[in-house]
């Protein structure tokens, strides 16, 4: 159903649909509205539900997608891979940031790891600029190992390495016109 209400997309989507083809060639779920989000966070209480909020960003953003792709490989990863797009899906974004991070001060890109609708991990953009996409995965897989138990890797290795990582300036995109 079409709503009237929602926040159109700041970027023009076609161009930034490889940097959501990113992350959901290795599993994760977008999650393009607030209710979409509240699903996926509160349905099942145990789960560990890990969150990308994405971003056009191209520094930060270009090391947080590969940085948790990779994470992604793990022996032990999170239940649930979930996204939303910052600045695309803006109302799914807004409910998230308001409704679960509402301690954190808006960041994207950024990364939690949730449990019962509270985070219990962080990692916002002023963390991940200046790291390595292998950096981030680092500190991720040990996030996994201190709070998950799902068995991993979410895609199989020879599925991985064929994973193009999207490389392209943020400021480059250009502004929705519709």
């Amino acid at each position: 159903m079409f709503n009237i209400n929602q926040k159109p997309p700041l970027y023009d989507p076609a161009a930034v649909q490889p940097m959501r083809d990113e992350l959901t060639y290795v599993g994760f779920e977008e999650l393009t509205t607030p209710q979409l989000v509240d699903n996926a966070l509160t349905k099942n209480p145990d789960e560990t539900v890990l969150v990308v909020i994405n971003s056009v960003c191209g520094c930060a953003a270009g090391s947080a997608r590969p940085g948790t792709t990779l994470a992604l490989q793990n022996n032990i990863v999170p239940d649930k891979i979930t996204t939303v797009f910052a600045g695309q899906d803006r109302d799914a974004v807004d409910h998230f940031r308001n409704k679960y991070l509402s301690n954190f001060p808006p960041s994207s890109p950024s990364i939690a790891l949730m449990k019962g609708g509270e985070p219990i991990f962080f990692l916002p953009r002023h963390h991940i600029e200046g790291r390595s996409s292998e950096d981030i995965s680092f500190l991720l897989r040990q996030v996994f190992e201190d709070h998950c138990s799902n068995e991993g890797p979410s895609i199989p290795k020879e599925e991985y390495d064929k994973l193009v990582h999207a490389k392209m300036c943020g400021s480059k995109i250009p502004k929705n016109v519709s």
